[in-house]
């Protein structure tokens, strides 16, 4: 069996698997975006489309500016929301000097984080669309030199005198929010509250936000949502807008939004039963949140109730320590057992070289070289096979009127020789998990994202920008196709394999840098080991 046209079908069968689940996601976004889909019916339980549009551009010079050394967040005086988030660490686009915008609020896009205390007699009375104005001593708090933690109290004093607070916690480093209300009951009766969280999007993107438009890089953009039974769901923006919307209870868990490389998630820590909801705000907006059950506070008693808000880069190593299945987000697809150990292997080799392409070279040497025993074995079953063929030949013709006889004849030649058929597949079969778990991981791990190689490779999560790399590819794959010996006699198939390469070169010139990188060194180790390999067969007689 011809190793290389095997070759070519698996991947070939690879790249259809990853433009095909890309063409579903890019039809799914269509559809979202699709004004002709039905409206939906508003749901008295839930929270998101009662909020006051307004809050957004109301008392600009009100709102509470925050600056951190990863951070700079802007809160709304209204209900105390984080209407913006910019991320200091990561820049918009390669080369810019503009921090990246997770969260935003301005008329095209409008991404916000949620949350606040409503309730019997809690101060965000949803159905009159009331949210509490809060009271900050100053407009403007700065994390120091030296300062491990910045705390950003915002307070709200109800008509009966119930003194709402609430604290907004950053950590130096830290992605996570903190978020804690105390609430002081001063009134002869008891109340009741509930707490609730949301992060509310428009579902189409402008052109400001649409900064790769390169298909094959496409990550999953929507919401995800973790409870007591389900560690990890994705939620299409396209089923809310179809109007599905979630009720589910659970006792602890997480909701999120989710894009390429970065998230942000409201994780609950509430007493008691919290309800998962989504809600379609007029074909344009969506929502995702929760909402706790109800708190019953003494009176002149005071209560305490914390949450966390993620809003940065999906870190699995932190988001895992924050909430449960948290760092499932980083969304390594359905071969998520095998990047996920592979992204720890090549963090590995990181921390030593201190660069991402000789990172990838490195663990592809690793990952051939495990796999050497059975590249051996495919080579070796392929020899046997050439060594076979004059005999098949003559099966062949002495029974070409006979199909069944000569199938029988030739399995019976396979047994007596001991020889799989199917023996030079196997490796084959292998790679093919692993090539679409590298696809995944370096099309999902931040860490990737602007990550510089050597030379023209700036950003090894993005095509190369002069298509070198592919072209280099070809020329390997084209090489190990002269190399190998040829069983194929048809002269259309002879045609076809002789394309390959330029075909796959072609494929190739929208995939990861670094994922090219990948097989380019996984073609040169193979031209290498075919060399070795080749030699010792020639000892035994092959």
């Amino acid at each position: 069996m011809d190793s290389q046209r095997n070759l070519f079908l698996i991947v070939f069968l690879l790249l259809f698997i990853i433009f095909w689940q890309n063409w579903q996601m890019d039809h799914s976004v269509e559809l979202a975006n699709n004004p002709e889909i039905k409206n939906s019916s508003n749901n008295e339980s839930n929270i998101s489309g009662n909020t006051n549009k307004n809050i957004s551009i109301k008392d600009k010079d009100q709102n509470i500016l925050v600056k951190t050394d990863v951070f700079s967040l802007n809160i709304s005086n209204y209900g105390g929301d984080i209407h913006q988030v910019e991320l200091l660490n990561f820049a918009e686009g390669l080369g810019s000097n503009k921090p990246l915008k997770l969260l935003e609020t301005n008329p095209l896009f409008l991404y916000q984080a949620q949350t606040g205390i409503n309730g019997v007699d809690g101060p965000d009375n949803i159905e009159k669309n009331i949210r509490p104005k809060f009271i900050a001593k100053k407009n403007y708090f700065e994390m120091r030199k030296g300062q491990n933690e910045l705390k950003v109290p915002i307070e709200y004093t109800s008509k009966n005198g119930i003194k709402y607070t609430k604290i907004f916690i950053f950590k130096k480093g830290n992605y996570s929010v903190n978020i804690l209300y105390n609430i002081n009951n001063i009134s002869k009766k008891p109340i009741k509250i509930s707490t609730f969280g949301q992060l509310k999007q428009t579902v189409e993107l402008p052109k400001s936000r649409t900064v790769n438009n390169n298909f094959t890089l496409h990550n999953f953009r929507g919401a995800a949502y973790s409870t007591d039974k389900i560690r990890y769901k994705k939620y299409k923006f396209e089923n809310i807008i179809e109007n599905e919307n979630l009720n589910i209870k659970t006792k602890s868990g997480w909701v999120a939004m989710l894009q390429q490389y970065f998230a942000s998630a409201l994780i609950f820590n509430n007493e008691g039963i919290n309800t998962i909801y989504t809600n379609n705000i007029n074909n344009h907006e969506v929502t995702i949140g929760y909402q706790s059950s109800t708190i019953i506070i003494p009176p002149h008693t005071q209560k305490n109730i914390s949450n966390t808000i993620w809003l940065g880069p999906e870190l699995q190593d932190q988001m895992g320590l924050l909430a449960p299945n948290l760092d499932l987000t980083v969304d390594y697809g359905w071969l998520w057992f095998l990047s996920k150990p592979l992204f720890k292997l090549l963090k590995f080799i990181y921390s030593f070289v201190n660069n991402w392409g000789f990172s990838i070279i490195i663990i592809t040497f690793i990952v051939r070289g495990i796999m050497y025993p059975l590249t051996k074995a495919q080579y070796l079953s392929m020899a046997k096979m050439r060594m076979l063929q004059p005999k098949i030949q003559n099966i062949r013709d002495r029974f070409k009127h006979d199909n069944q006889k000569m199938g029988q004849e030739i399995m019976g030649l396979y047994r007596e020789e001991k020889v799989n058929p199917f023996g030079g597949c196997l490796p084959l079969i292998i790679q093919m998990p692993i090539f679409l778990a590298l696809y995944y991981m370096l099309s999902s791990c931040v860490e990737l994202r602007h990550a510089p190689f050597i030379f023209w490779i700036h950003d090894l999560s993005a095509q190369d920008p002069y298509y070198i790399l592919p072209i280099i590819m070809g020329v390997t794959m084209f090489i190990i196709q002269k190399m190998s010996p040829a069983n194929i006699t048809d002269p259309m198939q002879q045609k076809f394999m002789n394309f390959m390469p330029i075909v796959f070169s072609i494929f190739f010139l929208w995939f990861p840098s670094g994922l090219v990188i990948y097989y380019i060194v996984s073609n040169l180790v193979t031209i290498i080991q075919q060399q070795i390999i080749y030699r010792s067969l020639k000892e035994y007689g092959y």
